[in-house]
């Protein structure tokens, strides 16, 4: 039973990853806004709404190394083996000059988080901190990607309301497929006695990094680049701003030592990788995907 329900929530993933990659094209179009601003916020935020379910769950349950291994493998993974995936399927355009305030904020909130774990907790005063990092986030954001001109040739899709349903049945089918996943496997991982935290590094992490997976490498096959990038960019302010943010609030959350001295180097090696080949080369080619997809498949082997 647990391995259908394991299948019948990726089934679930793509189908939603689908009809979100699809909706809010149309909605960019329509309301003349940038493709990378719709990444960043209603696709790189929808698709966080597993990683916030799960964290929240975590620490009013009284497991924090679920909680905040959650957010922190979400990010590694979502560059490392997303970004190595979907480049690897297409070349991704990631252009340094449109994406630096993007970069900046994540690398920002990469380093604020950092810091905020060294004292081993996270407590109501540091989600605040988090919290007003998301919204001066979200007002650079908006008022970056408004007034896009509108894409000659572009596809439209139906009646002016059907981009918002296909959108909200995305989001609430990666929210549902992902919560599938995710139960099913921690409780496989459980059954073969892995620890907490490293179920929150990995399974979990990489469960409810699925939405963005799936939204990415379907971006990815449309030869929606802005969106595929946007999507990890914008999912990775958010998991550290909002999901902790929120979920400190909630309830202040204890860190394992173990979170600010080794998994943050990772965190940072990956979103400084990504700063730099943004501004180097421009994009992800191939190689450079498959280089992400090693350096995830070390990362596995490092904390196994």
């Amino acid at each position: 039973m647990t391995y259908l329900l394991f299948v019948v929530g990726l089934g679930i993933l793509v189908a939603g990853g689908e009809a979100l990659v699809r909706g809010a094209s149309a909605i960019a179009r329509a309301f003349h806004l940038s493709p990378l601003l719709i990444g960043l916020t209603i696709v790189g935020f929808g698709t966080s709404a597993p990683e916030m379910i799960v964290s929240v769950q975590a620490a009013l349950a009284g497991q924090p190394g679920i909680a905040i291994g959650n957010v922190i493998g979400s990010n590694i993974s979502n560059v490392l083996l997303i970004l190595g995936i979907s480049a690897l399927i297409a070349p991704l355009i990631i252009p340094g000059r449109k994406l630096w305030r993007d970069l900046a904020f994540m690398l920002g909130a990469t380093a604020i988080v950092w810091f905020l774990l060294l004292d081993g907790q996270i407590t109501r005063t540091d989600g605040l901190i988090l919290l007003a990092g998301l919204a001066a986030f979200l007002t650079t954001a908006v008022i970056a990607g408004s007034g896009h001109p509108p894409e000659p040739g572009t596809e439209t899709i139906g009646p002016n309301w059907r981009p918002w349903i296909m959108t909200g049945a995305g989001l609430a089918g990666l929210v549902i497929g992902a919560r599938l996943l995710v139960d099913s496997a921690t409780t496989i991982a459980r059954d073969f006695g892995i620890s907490e935290a490293v179920i929150g590094l990995t399974i979990v992490a990489v469960g409810t990094s699925l939405p963005e997976m799936a939204t990415s490498v379907i971006a990815a096959f449309r030869k929606h680049t802005e969106i595929a990038v946007g999507n990890i960019v914008g999912s990775n302010i958010f998991n550290i701003f909002g999901i902790l943010g929120i979920t400190a609030l909630v309830a202040p959350i204890p860190a394992e030592a173990r979170f600010a001295a080794v998994d943050m180097w990772w965190v940072a090696g990956s979103s400084v990788g990504l700063a730099a080949v943004a501004f180097v080369l421009g994009g992800l080619p191939r190689i450079a995907g498959a280089g992400l997809l090693a350096a995830y498949g070390a990362y596995l082997a490092f904390i196994g």
